[in-house]
């Protein structure tokens, strides 16, 4: 009887310790989670407010300086005709095309509001004020910058305090 007790009493310990290491390890869990729970709703609301300050940049607009490229092998890479976003181009009618290149900040691969494709509406230049389609990238050493790809034959220029607005059109290729 008494190895009987003995049995029982290793047990009951046995079946105590268990529920107390399940207790504990239940309000360690609770604990990890409240803060993991914590953590995540931060990580959502400081993506709703990112998210709110790109539609502003999409809605009203943002400052930048406006300068030219031209598509020779100097001022791009070696294949002048060929765009980032993999157009070619005729280089003689580069002015034509009314095509930009914006700085990597701007572009959605690197955190921006902008995509190859987007068009914008330019302002605040003497006589580039317009439309433009976004299709090229700058070197990554220019922030808050974009480039109007002009013919061979235009003067430099460079205008200060643009601005830029992205807008809903679309280009339909089929026509």
């Amino acid at each position: 009887m008494n190895k009987e007790k003995v049995t029982m009493n290793k047990y009951i310990t046995l079946g105590l310790a268990i529920v107390l290491v399940t207790y504990a390890n239940g309000i360690v869990s609770t604990k990890f989670l409240s803060d993991k729970n914590i953590q995540l709703q931060s990580l959502i609301d400081e993506n709703k407010r990112l998210s709110g300050k790109l539609n502003e940049y999409e809605t009203e607009g943002m400052n930048v300086t406006v300068t030219m490229y031209q598509p020779v092998a100097r001022q791009t890479d070696s294949t002048p005709n060929i765009l980032a976003d993999g157009t070619r181009i005729r280089t003689q009618d580069a002015s034509n095309y009314k095509f930009i290149a914006v700085s990597r900040n701007l572009l959605k691969r690197w955190g921006g509001w902008l995509d190859y494709g987007d068009f914008i509406i330019l302002k605040g230049t003497d006589g580039k004020d317009g439309v433009y389609q976004v299709r090229d990238t700058m070197n990554k050493r220019y922030v808050n910058r974009i480039d109007i790809l002009e013919s061979i034959d235009v003067k430099p220029y460079k205008f200060e305090k643009a601005s830029i607005v992205k807008t809903d059109l679309t280009f339909n290729s089929r026509n």
